[in-house]
């Protein structure tokens, strides 16, 4: 079972930047791809960033992120980073991450997580 635990969230102005981590407790975690989700109330959940764990310059992004959201990681730390510039008022939700076996592109949009984190709120006021 492998835990995920996110971080980072909080309220910032529009403008504003903030760092989410999300860190995993599996230490071998190999064969993995990463995603960034996003959820405001009331809305569906999107889908903002993906990575491969054992891949490099394998980063992909929605389009309204891309430009201002970079998706890193950091695999002696078990970490994936979501960094956010530019934040605005419709940025704010509750950010997820993700976790599925395989590669990314193998990834169709539904398909459901092999582990969850619980989330970090986001909120940015203009």
């Amino acid at each position: 079972q492998v835990e995920l635990v996110e971080s980072g969230g909080d309220s910032v102005q529009a403008g504003g930047s903030l760092r989410l981590s999300c860190v995993a407790s599996e230490y071998t975690w190999n064969g993995y791809c990463m995603f960034w989700f996003r959820q405001a109330p009331g809305r569906e959940r999107e889908e903002i960033a993906s990575i491969n764990i054992d891949r490099e310059n394998s980063a992909t992004y929605a389009d309204f992120v891309k430009g201002r959201f970079t998706v890193d990681k950091d695999n002696a730390k078990n970490t994936v980073y979501l960094q956010m510039n530019s934040l605005k008022p419709e940025d704010t939700a509750t950010y997820r991450c993700g976790a599925l076996q395989g590669l990314c592109t193998d990834y169709n949009s539904g398909d459901e997580m092999d582990y969850w984190g619980k989330g970090t709120l986001v909120t940015i006021s203009s």
